[in-house]
């Protein structure tokens, strides 16, 4: 299969389209993470769709002194990813092509949720995302869209711009691709010196940490709903020799509602250890939120969350992300 390279609208909408088209917008600079989700957009636009990938390194999204001059721009390798993922089409347009009358004058609102967390260390970053986004999902024109789930905050409000303004199409959360110890791939590691990744693999390490200690609790939880905590109860589990482990999962289920309180701890261990290493991390921000809105969650909340952390090391800063279920609807996702 021959991988067309694109770089007008004109271009795109002149192809002849059978069945589904899936799309799946970068910035280039493509590594496996891009390509988990163009083989995904190839498994849901099955043999007889379409999968556009996108490359378009957006302005509106760098703020001043962010890396938009020095972000990699590698097209002739990217096309070849692409292709080797199963990609019938790359379209990159240029800035012009994407804004033909200069810097918009309209543009998408990201609202509150886009001022919590990467709004706030990078304020108008999302209203710039939203915009690319919605114009690229005008240009493209596709049925599905897939995102990765390790811009956790921003696959929440394109899913949220697509549900209020009346998009009409699916969007599809891919999970995150990490490499063998653990870092989360992205474009930017690349900028990473060994020392410097060193010391960058705290932020998963620490989900990780987090995640060990959601998962203990919750099977510490499930263990003390299975016990009920009745005389004749403990004094059978005392003849089995079980007392002491109806007594830690009745512990347990009585200080249940401080388990995000417990998960944010053990997170936050590994990021303070990793605070006096050479070169030291720097934190942005921890959180463990609702991702209906990316909002702190209470000790008492049942449900998804995703646990959330921003670091630089150097010059570079990266995010990662863990999904995470309380209480009732289970454990780790």
């Amino acid at each position: 299969m021959t991988t067309a390279l694109l770089s007008t609208a004109d271009e795109l909408h002149a192809r002849v389209r059978h069945g589904r088209r899936a799309v799946v917008m970068t910035m280039g600079a493509l590594h496996e993470g891009h390509a988990t989700l163009i083989r995904s957009a190839r498994r849901i636009a099955g043999a007889d769709g379409e999968v556009v990938v996108t490359v378009f390194v957006n302005p509106l999204q760098f703020g001043a002194g962010e890396d938009l001059d020095r972000y990699p721009r590698t097209l002739d390798a990217d096309l070849s990813l692409a292709a080797q993922a199963g990609a019938d089409a790359v379209f990159a347009p240029s800035v012009d092509e994407v804004y033909p009358g200069g810097e918009p004058q309209v543009r998408i609102s990201a609202g509150p949720m886009g001022e919590r967390l990467e709004g706030a260390s990078r304020p108008g970053h999302f209203d710039g995302v939203l915009t690319v986004v919605a114009k690229l999902l005008h240009l493209t024109r596709p049925d599905v869209a897939l995102f990765g789930q390790k811009d956790a905050q921003q696959l929440a409000l394109i899913r949220r711009m697509v549900r209020d303004l009346n998009f009409g199409m699916e969007i599809v959360g891919v999970p995150t691709v990490r490499e063998e110890d653990g870092l989360a791939l992205s474009s930017r590691n690349r900028y990473l010196s060994p020392r410097e990744r060193h010391t960058a693999l705290a932020l998963s390490r620490a989900l990780f940490a987090g995640g060990d200690r959601h998962a203990a609790q919750e099977a510490l939880r499930a263990r003390a709903l299975e016990v009920p905590s009745t005389h004749a109860r403990a004094e059978a589990l005392s003849a089995i020799g079980e007392s002491r482990a109806a007594a830690d999962a009745h512990a347990v289920a009585t200080v249940a509602p401080g388990a995000p309180a417990a998960v944010r701890a053990a997170a936050r261990q590994v990021l303070d250890e990793a605070a006096r290493l050479d070169p030291p991390l720097r934190l942005d921000y921890l959180a463990l939120v609702d991702p209906s809105d990316f909002t702190e969650i209470g000790d008492d909340f049942t449900g998804e969350a995703v646990l959330a952390v921003a670091a630089r090391v150097g010059s570079t800063r990266l995010i990662d992300n863990l999904p995470l279920t309380f209480g009732s609807l289970g454990a780790a996702s």
